[in-house]
């Protein structure tokens, strides 16, 4: 099985639009950006400049980025983080971010995995372990999981909360 893309070569070669769908309610807790926050660390956004360089430079070529996360509330630890750097990191590198309660989800039909799709074409779907941290990814053009990708993100963007608006209980 060949080795699937970078984000900078996915981003690189995106012409019009990346979704991403996020539903867990914690990820990598060995995180050190993670880690530092429970510290009390303030967190420098520059601590992710690559990303912010990958997606800025798709930004400003005029790809449509954005970001929907599905949470249970009140939110996890981990969701209270990512909520708290998501100005800095996401948005500032011109991610359009959006927010759901797992609440008001129960009528969506949702993949089994996060995911990004790029140009409504191909499917990075995102695999966790039992504890949150990465294992290997899966890319697919598959018609009908890109259909269910789209057609899922969508939805919960449709009924998601603008991050400036999201209460974080």
């Amino acid at each position: 099985m060949a080795k699937a893309p970078t984000f900078k070569e996915l981003f690189h070669d995106c012409q019009r639009s990346a979704v991403h769908l996020e539903t867990r309610d914690a990820y990598s807790k060995t995180d050190s950006a993670f880690i530092d926050w429970k510290a009390g660390k303030s967190i420098d956004p520059q601590r992710w400049g690559a990303w912010r360089s990958i997606v800025g430079e798709s930004v400003s070529r005029g790809v449509a980025i954005r970001r929907a996360r599905v949470v249970s509330t009140p939110v996890s630890e981990y969701i209270r983080f990512e909520y708290d750097v998501t100005a800095g990191l996401n948005i500032a590198a011109g991610e359009d971010v959006r927010w759901l309660s797992r609440r008001d989800a129960t009528g969506i039909t949702l993949p089994g995995n996060d995911f990004w799709l790029f140009d409504s074409s191909l499917v990075y779907v995102n695999h966790f372990d039992g504890e949150g941290e990465p294992t290997e990814p899966e890319l697919t053009e598959d018609p009908e999981i890109v259909k269910l990708c789209e057609s899922a993100f969508e939805a919960v963007w449709k009924q998601a909360t603008p991050h400036a608006d999201f209460e974080v209980r």
